[in-house]
């Protein structure tokens, strides 16, 4: 394998807070050891349209604590083709780019395997989500930012229930994965979760109803994690038909979620696994995504950073029940 001189950087998927911080570490350190480092534009579009730039440590000055990405973000639908791959690796070859750090989630890093696979690239991948849905790393960049959002978002909301004694279905980000809700739940003093990885019947909810009774007040927040079929709209609904005598609401929190400057964890979760980024191509490793876990870097495969089972503490559960009597 010839010895790599150039990394390019890019962002794909939905935007996460700190990944700015991300490229300002993958930037500075590739630099810091000896690599040339190219700024790709718009994901996987921009390697398939040759929107790429060389990039200083003058690039990514100022940039450590704004949300969003200055690299902008696409999910490309011409790269989940053939013909998009080849666009994408022959600029790759013009530029002279020997190696990708792809600073995204689930379908990011299923696009950087798929490509690596094909092309025998070196890929690294930073994981870059607010879904925290990426096996073999306890966060992932942009999770605790968004938690803080939404626990902020939710005090703001309680002053509404509690002075008009009302429910609200709180509905949040997370996809199929439950992490932002129960967590946030916790945080914000919630009287329930609504997530996938515990299914909730009538019977759970009609104990959610209980519960508001129990504490003499008919005001509750419950945080609903995004679905297609069973989002908050629909379980508001149930409740209004269900138990009548009570004032409900719903608020979509949206994608309000995904901006802001990140949280100090979201920062250093990203310079940690950038500068990782780096010292993974040094060491020759390919095709792996740079996590953190029990506070130590480490390198996960592809194949099992994208499993959709990430474990998820069911103790969580069990906190919130306990809490929320």
């Amino acid at each position: 394998m010839s010895r790599i001189r150039t990394v390019g950087v890019l962002t794909s998927g939905g935007d996460a807070p700190g990944m700015n911080a991300a490229i300002r570490a993958v930037t500075r350190a590739g630099i810091y050891n000896g690599f040339n480092i190219k700024g790709i534009y718009r994901g996987w579009d921009g390697l398939i349209n040759g929107e790429i730039r060389d990039f200083t440590t003058e690039n990514v000055s100022g940039i450590i604590m704004m949300g969003g990405t200055i690299l902008k973000t696409a999910r490309s639908n011409e790269f989940m083709k053939p013909e998009g791959r080849k666009k994408a690796y022959e600029n790759m070859q013009k530029e002279g780019i020997d190696a990708l750090v792809v600073i995204g989630g689930n379908g990011s890093l299923t696009g950087a395997r798929v490509f690596a696979e094909e092309y025998d690239v070196c890929c690294i991948g930073l994981p870059g989500t607010i879904d925290n849905d990426l096996y073999g790393t306890d966060s992932t960049i942009g999770y605790d930012t968004t938690m803080n959002t939404i626990m902020e978002c939710v005090d703001r909301i309680r002053d509404t229930a509690q002075s008009h004694e009302r429910i609200f279905f709180i509905e949040v980000m997370g996809r199929d994965a439950g992490f932002l809700a129960q967590n946030s739940a916790i945080a914000s003093g919630a009287e329930a979760a609504i997530i996938p990885e515990d299914s909730t019947d009538v019977d759970q909810l009609a104990r959610f109803m209980k519960r508001g009774i129990r504490k003499s007040k008919k005001s509750c927040i419950v945080i609903v994690s995004e679905s297609k079929k069973c989002g908050a709209l629909y379980y508001a609904d149930r409740v209004k038909k269900e138990f009548p005598d009570y004032d409900v609401r719903v608020s979509i929190l949206g994608h309000l979620q995904r901006g802001g400057r990140p949280t100090a964890h979201d920062r250093v979760l990203a310079a940690r696994t950038g500068v990782g980024a780096i010292e993974a191509i040094l060491q020759g490793q390919r095709n792996v995504m740079v996590g953190v876990r029990y506070n130590e870097v480490v390198y996960v495969p592809f194949n099992e950073a994208i499993r959709s089972d990430k474990p998820f503490d069911k103790k969580l559960i069990k906190v919130l029940d306990e809490l929320s009597i």
